[in-house]
């Protein structure tokens, strides 16, 4: 952070960087104070103006209230691209994409009746609460959950394929043992009532009525509270060895999840 320092020490530039993505300083968290409470109203509003009795009633207020946190959004949304080192990088993030994808609809119901209800998209941005609060433990286990996910991505694949690969065999060989008769008029069908069964969801809409049938059901319902686990102990495994990060920005790229002692950034190399 010292390069963006010493660049910006003292300028506009720096001192909306310091307001708007860091949320260690009052007025950084008045801002963010403020955009929660904003954003909270805009998606009320919306669902609001989707009744239709509020709508006949309140349904010219609705528009003008919403034209002016769609102005409030689209200030805020290029102030932030204007703050960072990297603004490109920043639009693309996932953080960019909502900012931009809260203002746009407004823009597009211009040309595209109904398109405002994409609105309450905004709800996503309700993210940066943790900031706001300082949840530092949450915010860290989050990001080491993210890694953990991603880490596991393979074996938790070569699960759900395995899972496919059972649900295909019980519900073929369901189909073949109950038969049309019993509700099984399909293997698709029979296979739906094989991903019900293996959950342990069990609807009920189709259920074996032969002994062999029910024998089967009973083994695939055991087999299902199995695997649910694993999954989990899977993705365990993985947060074991993962270490704690800190809820600290790059001045540069606005990314997050840099271990405590890290002193670069470890997606833009800018010195934190």
């Amino acid at each position: 952070m010292k390069n963006f320092q010493n660049r910006h020490n003292g300028s506009v530039r720096g001192r909306l960087h310091e307001i708007i993505f860091e949320a260690d300083t009052r007025a950084g968290k008045i801002f963010d104070l403020l955009l929660q409470v904003c954003i909270l109203i805009s998606v009320l509003i919306v669902m609001l103006d989707s009744v239709a009795s509020f709508q006949q009633r309140y349904g010219e207020l609705f528009t003008v209230a919403e034209w002016i946190f769609t102005l409030l959004f689209t200030l805020e949304y290029l102030l932030r691209l204007y703050c960072i080192g990297q603004p490109l990088k920043y639009a693309r993030s996932f953080f960019g994409v909502v900012d931009l994808l809260s203002v746009l609809p407004t823009y597009v119901a211009l040309f595209l009746p109904g398109g405002q209800f994409l609105l309450s998209i905004r709800i996503l941005r309700l993210l940066r609460i943790f900031r706001i609060l300082k949840l530092v433990k949450f915010v860290g286990e989050a990001e080491i959950l993210i890694q953990s996910l991603r880490s596991s991505g393979r074996k938790i694949i070569v699960f759900l394929l395995t899972i496919l690969t059972l649900v295909v065999i019980f519900g073929s060989v369901m189909y073949l043992v109950e038969g049309e008769g019993n509700g099984f008029t399909s293997i698709p069908r029979s296979i739906y009532w094989a991903v019900v069964t293996m959950t342990t969801v069990g609807y009920g809409d189709i259920s074996p009525q032969t002994d062999l049938g029910q024998a089967i059901a009973s083994f695939i319902m055991v087999l299902g509270y199995g695997i649910i686990a694993i999954p989990t102990g899977i993705v365990t495994a993985e947060l074991a060895f993962k270490k704690q990060v800190t809820t600290q920005s790059c001045p540069e790229c606005s990314a997050y999840g840099h271990d405590p002692d890290a002193e670069f950034c470890k997606y833009c190399g800018e010195e934190l």
